[in-house]
């Protein structure tokens, strides 16, 4: 039997704790027996105790004064609105104006006789969601005249929607989303009705070049995000197919993201390769403009997060909440201690949240 808790594997034998428990009868239990014991007992009782979905000091520890036993219970308000979506949140839906079937502003009201109508600010609106190929195809005929004296054939102009190039560049962007967003193999395509799919990679591929303007957006976000005041970055392990590397005795794969706030805007980048998020930071710091102060770069205290490029400076935020949940974990062991360091910490987060709802200026 491990002597570890739960959070770990534990092998439990239950004919050795039937044997420890039947050698009860014949006078006390060893040292090591009671141990077993206890360790299956800590991990049954941890195993049972239900699991915290929230890391608020009030879920933490106990009240300091329990409540009253006459005391009124609190009234919780209701909850607002019912957890859908409302029509303003469908930013890039087709909008339709439809107007009344019978009436319009300015007309007699139907209803009473005496008033007239007129059109309200906000109509009611009504949604209407509906499924679409990620990819559709037209196939323009154009008409073929022939003479039937010199036999030259005329055929007609194709329309300007038609374009210039088979693949239009939403096309590629709808496929790279899908094959490296969504991890659709390109080989799903060919099961469908739209198998000329299958096509693409000779048509917009790498050798095609349809990684061109896909590469050209990128460097722009890369750009933009290298001019940011407030920087967050971290690593998380990945796997890969296939990753061409440099013989430099590096073995892990990571996906590095970094999230930087500019002039108002969030940009979020993702790096994947050997490289570590503070040697992809400094890529990215590479090119921010010399003029600019150093950033506000906010991470774990984990070293290679930390941009080391010479003449690249950034202003270091430690994350505050992963030095948090480490009081949270061992806040039913020292509760008094944990309670001083969380309700400290509690009045840091009320002085965020209030400088947020104010609308406060960084300074």
């Amino acid at each position: 039997m491990k002597t570890k808790t739960s959070r770990y594997r534990l092998d439990v034998d239950v004919e050795e704790l039937d044997r420890v428990i039947d050698a009860t009868e014949n006078g006390p239990l060893s040292k090591a027996d009671r141990q077993k014991l206890k360790t299956t007992l800590h991990a049954l009782v941890e195993r049972l105790a239900r699991k915290r979905n929230t890391e608020k000091t009030s879920a933490v520890l106990e009240p300091k004064t329990p409540p009253a036993a006459n005391a009124p219970e609190v009234q919780k308000p209701e909850p607002a609105g019912h957890g859908r979506n409302g029509a303003a949140a469908f930013t890039g839906a087709n909008r339709t104006a439809v107007p009344h079937d019978t009436l319009h502003s300015g007309d007699a009201c139907p209803g009473c006789g005496e008033g007239k109508v007129y059109r309200q600010k906000e109509p009611a609106t009504l949604i209407r969601i509906i499924g679409q190929a990620p990819l559709k195809a037209t196939v323009y005929e154009m008409e073929r005249l022939r003479c039937n004296a010199c036999g030259e054939v005329f055929t007609a102009s194709p329309p300007q929607s038609a374009g210039a190039e088979k693949f239009d560049t939403t096309a590629v962007a709808m496929i790279a989303l899908l094959k490296y967003g969504a991890g659709m193999p390109f080989n799903g395509w060919s099961g469908s009705r739209h198998n000329w799919v299958c096509r693409w990679r000779r048509a917009v591929g790498v050798d095609g070049g349809g990684a061109k303007p896909a590469q050209a957006v990128l460097d722009e976000l890369i750009r933009f995000a290298a001019q940011g005041g407030v920087m967050h970055n971290d690593d998380t392990s990945m796997r890969v197919l296939k990753l061409v590397r440099a013989d430099d005795g590096r073995t892990g794969v990571f996906t590095s993201g970094i999230v930087s706030i500019s002039g108002g805007w969030k940009v979020a980048l993702y790096f994947t390769g050997w490289k570590h998020a503070g040697e992809n930071l400094a890529d990215v710091m590479k090119r921010r403009a010399a003029e600019l102060d150093a950033p506000i770069q906010m991470c774990d205290a984990l070293s290679r997060n930390t941009p080391k490029l010479p003449g690249v400076e950034v202003l270091l935020a430690n994350c505050l909440a992963h030095g948090r949940r480490q009081v949270v974990d061992v806040a039913a062991n020292f509760p008094e201690q944990s309670r001083y360091v969380l309700e400290s910490l509690g009045a840091i987060y009320s002085f965020d949240a209030e400088a947020k709802q104010r609308d406060l200026t960084p300074e």
